[in-house]
């Protein structure tokens, strides 16, 4: 058999010597790049503005987030600006100049951004449709001038609204999974928390139905976590602490 030259001997000598003593730590990896997303909490009595980071790594096709810093709006919620809503914009600029230095300049066009107003809103579209069209417009102009990627302003029904609690405080409470000791996502096993939810109005109590019979039909169905969860909120109305100051107030001046 031929023989390799004495120099190609030599070459891959050096060469499997110099992978030898490099470490693997001296190999730069690329961190996980950041992203970001914005929600506005649009409440009866005043607003929110949340912001929330993750990075590409899901559970069972599911994000993992992190909820980083928010900004109360200064002023009354956004419900009280309907005979005037040009200002309501106006009252979310100090936020979302903020939330601009929040995140970095070159994630502002990729950084969603969302608004969801709940009950005194929904009263509002009930009573007075036309002022509520006019709100939601306001905003929306409002949002789409920001440097984010507006994704919509919309009401959000009672069950939607009480099934996103649900899903927030479980999720604190890591009842979908937790980190195991090498760090990875694993389930916990276990068992969702019941959520009761005190508003100004009215009070709601959210829970989990284990079977699928006992969804009624105004039941809301989530995909979390590689598993169905089917939740369901009871309403109690006039039983909010406004209704029930007022109640306190009327027996005290009887």
């Amino acid at each position: 058999r031929e023989l390799l030259p004495p120099w190609l001997v030599i070459v891959a000598g050096l060469t499997g010597i110099v992978l030898l003593c490099v470490s693997t730590k001296d190999v730069p990896v690329a961190p996980l790049r950041t992203k970001y997303g914005i929600v506005l909490d649009a409440g009866p009595s005043h607003t929110i503005l949340f912001i929330y980071q993750w990075t590409a790594t899901k559970a069972n096709k599911t994000g993992v987030i992190r909820g980083c810093s928010s900004c109360p709006v200064q002023g009354p919620g956004v419900s009280s600006y309907s005979d005037s809503p040009q200002k309501v914009g106006e009252s979310l600029e100090p936020c979302l100049n903020w939330a601009q230095k929040e995140i970095p300049a070159e994630q502002h066009s990729q950084t969603p951004l969302y608004l969801g107003a709940t009950p005194s809103t929904r009263q509002l579209n009930l009573t007075h449709p036309t002022l509520s069209d006019g709100l939601l417009a306001a905003l929306t102009v409002a949002l789409k001038s920001s440097p984010f990627s507006f994704q919509g302003a919309q009401i959000l029904s009672s069950p939607d609204k009480e099934a996103f609690n649900w899903v927030a405080v479980n999720y604190v409470l890591e009842n979908f999974f937790k980190y195991d000791w090498r760090g990875q996502l694993v389930p916990t096993g276990k068992g969702m928390a019941g959520v009761l939810s005190v508003g100004g109005t009215s009070t709601q109590l959210t829970s989990h139905l284990e079977e699928q019979s006992q969804v009624p039909k105004e039941g809301v169905r989530l995909q979390l976590y590689g598993q169905m969860h089917r939740v369901y909120t009871h309403q109690c109305p006039c039983h909010g602490t406004d209704q029930l100051r007022r109640r306190l107030l009327s027996l005290l001046i009887q």
